[in-house]
């Protein structure tokens, strides 16, 4: 048992190596030895999520893992990660990645595929617009040398689930614009590949560099936004996982067409 005081990642940890049990929020405040009202206070402050959505989202990372790493049926993998439904494993897979099962587990060619693309197309940077209420501007920059795509979306929930309301991708400038965003309030989150990531941690992208805002970002249309300025880190045990299909956001893209819900 997690003696009193240790900390959230204890308790991570604890979901990490107990995915394939019953893992219901009496469990986990037991574990760390809190109650679960403190316990569930405690993690959604510093993950960003509750427990249970943070273990939803972590068997969907998993779900992520088995359906490019293993020939299992979809229905199995679906068992596999606690759906007893294909339909209400693959409406939720599909939610939060942007793809069906099937099509996720076929793409692994087009990631390749779409970085070559946007390498070649390197000097046609991001598209900006004249200043508005409802942009948000700002810079991301890494701690190191750092060369490749960054990703940059705004969310409706702290987690990079699903496509982003309004999103931007980066090659070349730090400098990024988000434009024509609904009035509402959202999370900012960046992630970054370099050129020389491969297929498989582009889809399960455990390693990449991240970033988040730490409060949320409220957009009324009538006032103008601070500039937003982000550091690139590297990942800590506490982000949730990246759900959405990061080639997908390549896609939408490489068509020109805007990255959003």
């Amino acid at each position: 048992m997690i003696t009193p005081g240790k900390t959230v990642q204890d308790s991570i940890l604890f979901i990490q190596q107990n995915l394939d049990k019953d893992l219901s929020l009496t469990v986990l405040a037991d574990e760390a030895a809190y109650s679960p009202y403190h316990f569930s206070r405690m993690f959604k402050n510093q993950v960003g999520v509750s427990p249970m959505y943070f273990i939803s989202s972590m068997r969907l990372q998993l779900a992520k893992k088995l359906l490019l790493d293993t020939a299992f049926p979809i229905r199995d993998i679906g068992l596999e990660v606690g759906q007893q439904s294909l339909g209400t494993f693959t409406t939720r897979f599909t939610n939060s990645i942007g793809m069906t099962p099937a099509s996720f587990r076929a793409s692994l060619q087009h990631s390749e595929e779409y970085m070559t693309t946007l390498r070649q197309d390197r000097q046609q940077n991001t598209r900006t617009n004249s200043a508005s209420f409802q942009q948000l501007s700002g810079s991301i920059h890494t701690e190191e040398a750092f060369n490749g795509i960054i990703f940059a979306g705004l969310f409706p929930k702290p987690i990079p689930e699903g496509l982003p309301i309004r999103g931007t991708l980066l090659m070349q400038s730090t400098s990024f614009h988000i434009t024509n965003i609904p009035v509402g309030t959202y999370f900012l989150m960046a992630t970054a590949v370099t050129w020389e990531t491969d297929s498989k941690k582009i889809l399960l992208p455990h390693e990449t560099l991240r970033a988040r805002h730490p409060y949320p970002i409220s957009i009324d249309g009538k006032r103008p936004l601070p500039e937003i300025h982000l550091i690139m880190r590297k990942p800590e045990i506490t982000d949730p996982p990246i759900l959405i299909s990061l080639p997908l956001l390549m896609k939408h893209f490489l068509q020109r067409s805007p990255i959003s819900h």
